[in-house]
């Protein structure tokens, strides 16, 4: 048995997304004249939706796990499960806690309280299945046949997790991350013809998806069924836009996100990505990059897209606002810390003496 850095790497980018989503907008910080653990005496909320327990609930339930996945084998058992409920219980604490400084949010005892039950029950299940995640189950083998050996590997699984995650927001162009627009500057480009659109939307759909099967190359176990693999992430990536459509816009608008340029995208990125795994490792790499910060510039470019604008009128972000401000976040920074893992990917084969 071994420690999993895959687990480890999850779950601080988890743990740096809760801190996001628990204090989104981050915006207009105040001193709110009490105690700032003072909510935790005060009587429970007035009104409370099954929506609001859930949500909390399930949020922390995924750091439970993955905590009691991290400490493995170190800690396993009730150890683990403890583990996770404290520090799950102390980080919604300190969160709520920090909340009372924005106006934004309402800090609340029974979030702390959802949150922890969350965490406690995910710990559980960590507990329980770490041994047969980590050393045995088919999750174990299938990392063993497909990634290279090492923790580099799993870093790089972990930006592919948070790229299928910044999927599921549907104000994004296909594939389209790397806008920074909204925080840094804010609005839209100006309005042109939808045909340059459809060729701005094309090109970054294609740019992207080329750069994203070069990178989930450069960490595949050579003798890997790659295209198989390929395929089957791409798969995943399209399931995931269709159902952040499906669950945060209207039923008939589920297949928004097929635009021409996306379709068009899609065609030329896939003919693109089989003729660039024909390419040296290090090609590959330096391809990857120059195509994502390419795709980015696009971009940061492109007029608002003519054929969503009144698709996205019948979003009314209601409970998913703070989740669609972490989703926009994980995508605009996502190809900058991509161009980072390729240059450390590229910088440890020269170290080694690797072309």
């Amino acid at each position: 048995m071994r420690a999993s850095p895959l687990s480890r790497f999850l779950l601080v980018a988890y743990v740096l997304l809760a801190v996001y989503a628990s204090l989104y907008p981050l915006a207009g910080w105040r001193d709110p004249g009490e105690p700032a653990l003072a909510f935790l005496l005060a009587p429970w909320p007035r009104y409370v939706t099954a929506f609001d327990l859930g949500a909390n609930f399930l949020g922390y339930l995924p750091y439970g796990l993955l905590c009691a996945l991290a400490v493995h084998p170190r800690l396993s058992g009730r150890a683990a499960a403890l583990l996770a409920a404290l520090s799950g219980g102390l980080l919604s604490l300190a969160l709520e806690a920090a909340q009372s400084f924005l106006p934004a949010r309402i800090p609340s005892n029974l979030d702390v309280l959802a949150n922890l039950c969350g965490a406690a029950v995910g710990g559980i299940a960590g507990a329980r299945l770490a041994h047969w995640l980590l050393d045995t189950g088919p999750l174990y083998r299938l990392r063993a046949a497909a990634l290279a050996p090492g923790s580099a590997a799993d870093l790089g699984l972990t930006l592919l997790g948070l790229w299928l995650f910044a999927q599921l927001n549907p104000a994004t162009l296909l594939f389209g991350t790397g806008d920074l627009r909204d925080l840094v500057a804010g609005g839209a480009g100006e309005r042109y013809r939808a045909e340059l659109f459809v060729s701005i939307e094309a090109a970054t759909a294609a740019a992207n998806l080329c750069a994203v099967a070069l990178l989930a190359s450069a960490v595949a176990r050579p003798g890997a069924p790659l295209r198989a693999l390929l395929l089957g992430l791409l798969a995943v990536a399209l399931v995931v836009k269709t159902l952040a459509f499906a669950i945060l816009m209207r039923a008939e608008h589920v297949l928004a996100w097929l635009t021409p340029g996306a379709q068009i995208g899609l065609v030329l990125g896939v003919a693109l990505a089989a003729a660039a795994l024909q390419l040296p490792r290090t090609a590959r790499l330096a391809l990857a990059a120059m195509l994502l910060m390419a795709a980015a510039v696009l971009v940061n470019l492109a007029p608002p897209n003519p054929y969503l604008a009144a698709t996205l009128k019948v979003w009314a972000q209601g409970h998913f606002l703070n989740f669609n401000g972490l989703t926009r976040l994980v995508g605009s920074l996502w190809p900058f810390a991509a161009l980072a893992y390729l240059i450390y990917l590229a910088s440890a084969r020269q170290a080694n003496g690797v072309r």
